[in-house]
């Protein structure tokens, strides 16, 4: 989230949701993961990441749990503009998460809020239901994955799900 904000030294909220969403179906669709290991929701306005957006209502104040580092981080101006505050970790991202971030912001950044919303209501938000998951399988496909990939993506999936009971 750093990274990108740093990138762009700002952005509204929806902008830098899309941006790390489509950087994530590309890191899917390369290498059977995300980047952020978040998950999305099929919200009105398109994807949102679940635990990305915990971290902004915390910032806003709309979450009760004191985070100073996480306040130290971003803030968030007018509800939905969203800053930098400090430094990305660099060591945190691999060269070719940086490649995925960075072709996502060159192709994101400069669409308007209705193209976010129509280019990222692709085929694994409308297979989800609103307000529910959207899964990793489901993105990949729509990033055009191959069979042998989504079985990859599929079986590393119930492993963590096994591994979180």
């Amino acid at each position: 989230m750093l990274y990108v904000l740093k990138e762009l030294h700002h952005s509204d909220i929806h902008k830098l949701f899309k941006i790390i969403y489509f950087a994530d179906k590309e890191h899917l669709l390369r290498f059977g993961k995300p980047i952020t290991g978040d998950w999305y929701v099929a919200m009105k306005d398109g994807p949102v990441p679940s635990h990305i957006y915990d971290y902004i209502k915390i910032v806003r104040g709309e979450i009760d749990i004191k985070d100073d580092a996480l306040l130290a981080s971003f803030e968030v101006k007018n509800g939905f503009m969203i800053y930098p505050k400090a430094d990305p970790e660099m060591d945190e991202l691999t060269k070719v998460e940086m490649e995925c971030l960075n072709k996502s912001i060159e192709e994101n950044n400069n669409l308007g809020y209705n193209d976010l919303v129509d280019k990222s209501h692709d085929s694994a938000y409308r297979k989800a239901d609103r307000n529910n998951i959207i899964s990793y399988e489901d993105m990949a496909i729509s990033a055009g994955a191959n069979e042998e990939l989504i079985k990859y993506i599929i079986s590393t999936a119930e492993n963590k799900a096994l591994s979180l009971r």
